[in-house]
């Protein structure tokens, strides 16, 4: 099986959540609304071993296992676009974009072998499959991969920290697991939410002062944007959530 793509700069998949490296995350804390989103899988899923690798695994009381990747993302509605998305569709931080964008649409979250089903554009998107795009993916392998093996570093590099972090929330909020449990049954599967703010808590992040004075704003901002929006009750819940526990961070060692 072989599969050839090329991106057309159309910007249909700059909308929605966008899940970032730590590294990325803190960054760009200044430009995106940061979540932790945490999204389970069962044993028999065939990204278990790969999730289990990059995120955790927990235990449940039938004695079975969850897998649980524990990703820092910009929280962002599915009908918004990128913050970073220009007028002309073009990315305004193109020479600076997050390591997911340069890897889109392959996804270092995923064996290498199950990258071809990500090639295929979804229904609006104009990427560019033709036989005339560069060969990107052949017998389950990937071709052009320098942007994929970067992003795959990065996430391996920081496992401890993501450990460290679903270590500290298991034990302080014992009900999470219940809640993963429960997501993880949907057909479609599910994600469940935390606060960036218990990630810099967790990992003792030593300037996570700063990280809150960039967050407050864009927040803020995203409170303003989704408080008329009755089908982004969640999301403005969040974003109310988050700018409170930032307010505190921020003020916390003046």
């Amino acid at each position: 099986m072989t599969q050839r793509f090329l991106c057309t700069a159309c910007g249909k998949c700059c909308y929605g959540q966008l899940p970032l490296t730590i590294n990325d995350a803190f960054k760009h804390a200044a430009r995106f609304p940061l979540a932790m989103v945490w999204t389970p899988l069962r044993q028999g899923s065939k990204d278990f071993a790969m999730v289990s690798q990059l995120g955790a695994t927990i235990k449940l009381a039938n004695r079975k296992e969850l897998a649980a990747l524990i990703v820092p993302t910009a929280y962002i509605p599915p009908s918004f676009p990128c913050p970073a998305l220009a007028h002309d569709n073009l990315c305004g931080i193109h020479a600076d974009k997050p390591a997911r964008c340069r890897t889109m649409p392959l996804y270092p979250y995923r064996d290498e072998q199950f990258q071809a089903e990500l090639l295929k554009p979804q229904p609006g998107w104009a990427c560019d499959t033709s036989e005339s795009a560069p060969l990107v993916f052949a017998d389950k392998k990937i071709v052009l991969r320098e942007d994929f093996d970067a992003e795959r570093q990065a996430l391996e590099e920081q496992i401890p920290q993501i450990r460290r972090y679903a270590d500290y929330m298991l034990k302080y909020t014992p009900q999470l697991v219940d809640s993963l449990a429960k997501v993880s049954l949907k057909p479609k599967g599910g994600q469940v939410v935390t606060s960036l703010s218990s990630f810099l808590t967790a990992i003792r992040y030593p300037n996570a002062q700063q990280i809150a004075e960039q967050q407050l704003p864009v927040l803020n901002g995203y409170v303003e944007k989704t408080a008329s929006e009755p089908g982004l009750v969640e999301y403005h819940r969040h974003y109310l959530a988050g700018a409170k526990e930032m307010q505190y961070l921020s003020r916390k060692n003046r």
